[in-house]
Parts: structure tokens; C-alpha cells; sequence
């Protein structure tokens, strides 16, 4: 099994849980580290921005599960679409010239939506990316569906856990002052995902005939609001709450008159993106 881009957050999680379930992997990756599993294998990703041959990596596996992208990078459109969509692309038309083997795309919900949604998406939902990130990966889905292959796509919400970045790993470090936060009536409901419930979903991903060219969300069953987010975190830390209930207005208001606006779209607006189609085949999280 070929896992690209496993040096990041979630390839640092993903490759030894395939390897404990039976997955002898091909861990590619920009930097090569060191590795004590005899059942991995770490070899050097080149460069996604440019060119290149997929095929001497794509020889050497019977399956391949595509991390590897840009995200969280003030980067321009050209630039994701050179690493997240045309990368892709290449490697999906590698695939489609060899014997069969089975890609598990992973997406993100970037590609179907804004950081927002005034209902609760689901896989039907017509695409709708606003940004240059969520546009590349759409792209990307759209090229693997062209290109005849054995495909999953899977498109995870907002991923957390050891070694998090972006948005979750904000709100973390948030949640460890040692103030009182002013988010206690934050109250739209947010769809997260435990770094446990994505590795599970790729393990479906493979072994289901039934995620056989199909799209998924990826979530926990139950979302949360940012206001719990924090309590939990506090809670784990050993302390307490220490919520204060800010109107949301002021807050919004806030954030919009320092240019911040899109930081209110991420905590204070609602994405319900509940993973009913996943469940449907068996995928059974924690």
C-alpha cells in the first residue's frame, strides 16, 4: 500500500494504524524519517507543484490512499491547483494505464462547502468551494472520477487530535490561558472529527466493496459548538470552564471591524455535515 504524504498531521496517525491492521506501507513523503516497523517502508515524494513520473512509486503497490496536498497556506489558486488538482490528476491517470488498483482520495468538505452552511450537508449537495484550496480539490475529485479508476473520495470535516493544525489547533491553544474566554453563548452547532474516526474511515474505505466509487463525508455522529470545545479541552487540562456569555453580535461585530470576519464564519456560524452515507455501509466510529 502506497500512503503519500505521510509526514503530516494525519499521515503521522494513519500509517501505524494500517500497519496494525495487516498493511505492510510505502510511507512517501517530502522528508524521509527514519522507521522501526519492519512493515514500513519510507521512500521520497518529489515535488507536487511540478511534473513527474507516478509510476515507479505506483509499481510497488496494490493500493494507494492520497494525503498528500497543501492546506492552511497563503498560497494563490495556481499553486493549489498545481498540487492538490493537477498532482492528482497525474496520479489518477497513472492509475488508470497499470493493473487495477484501488486510490482512496482524501478530500476535504472544502471541496462541497464554505466554512458555513445554512443546512445540513450531505454528498447530494450541488459543490459549492469558495476558496482556492476547496476549488483544487474539487478538481481534483472530478479528474479521478474522469479517469476510470477504482476510486473513494473522502471528504473530512475539520480534523483533531495529537498534532493538529489549523483552525483545531487554534482553538486548543486558546482554551489553555489561563483567562476567562468570552465564547460561553457561542451556540452553532459544528461538525469535528477525532483523528481516530478518519483512520477508521479509511480503513472502510478499503476493505467495503460498497465505498467502491462513491463520496463520503467524513464526521463524528455529533457535532459540538465551539463553547464545548473549550469547556472539553478546559476540562482535560484539569480546569474549569471559565466561559463568560458575550452577546454573539458583539462578537461578530468584533472580529468583522478588525478583519476578521472569517474567523466569526469558523466559530460562530453553523456546518452540520453529518456522515449518514458513511454509516450507511458499516463504517462504525468510536
Amino acid at each position: 500500500m502506497l500512503v503519500t504524504g505521510a509526514d503530516g498531521f494525519v499521515g503521522h496517525h494513519l500509517v501505524p494504524y494500517l500497519v496494525a491492521q495487516g498493511y505492510a506501507v510505502i510511507a512517501a513523503s517530502r522528508a524521509v524519517n527514519a522507521v522501526d516497523s519492519p512493515n514500513v517502508t519510507a521512500v521520497r515524494l518529489p515535488d507536487l507543484s511540478r511534473p513527474f513520473d507516478w509510476q515507479p512509486l505506483l509499481d510497488r503497490s496494490d493500493v494507494v490512499v492520497h494525503l498528500a496536498g497543501i492546506a492552511h497556506k497563503n498560497a494563490g489558486d495556481d499553486f493549489y491547483d498545481r498540487v492538490n488538482h493537477h498532482a492528482t490528476s497525474a496520479l489518477a491517470q497513472s492509475l488508470s494505464r497499470g493493473a487495477p488498483k484501488h486510490l482512496v482520495f482524501i478530500s476535504s468538505i472544502a471541496a462541497q462547502s464554505g466554512s458555513c452552511a445554512d443546512h445540513e450537508l450531505t454528498e447530494d449537495d450541488f459543490p459549492t468551494p469558495n476558496n482556492a484550496y476547496g476549488r483544487s480539490k474539487f478538481a481534483a475529485e472530478q479528474a479521478i472520477r474522469a479517469a476510470g479508476i477504482s476510486f473513494t473520495i473522502l471528504r473530512p470535516v475539520v480534523i483533531y487530535g495529537k498534532g493538529e493544525k489549523g483552525n483545531f489547533a487554534t482553538i486548543h491553544r486558546i482554551s489553555r490561558l489561563p483567562i476567562p474566554l468570552p465564547f460561553g453563548a457561542l451556540s452553532a452547532q459544528r461538525s469535528v472529527l477525532s483523528i481516530e474516526n478518519f483512520n477508521s474511515a479509511v480503513a472502510t474505505a478499503l476493505s467495503n466493496p460498497r465505498a467502491r466509487g462513491e463520496t463520503f463525508i467524513v464526521s463524528d455522529p455529533a457535532p459540538v459548538t465551539v463553547a464545548r470545545l473549550i469547556e472539553r479541552h478546559r476540562a482535560s487540562c484539569g480546569r474549569a470552564p471559565w466561559l463568560i456569555s458575550v452577546p454573539q453580535t458583539w462578537i461578530k461585530l468584533s472580529l468583522r471591524a478588525t478583519g476578521k470576519g472569517a474567523i466569526w464564519e469558523r466559530i460562530g456560524e453553523p456546518l452540520v455535515a453529518p456522515p449518514t452515507k458513511l454509516l450507511s455501509i458499516g463504517w462504525k466510529p468510536s
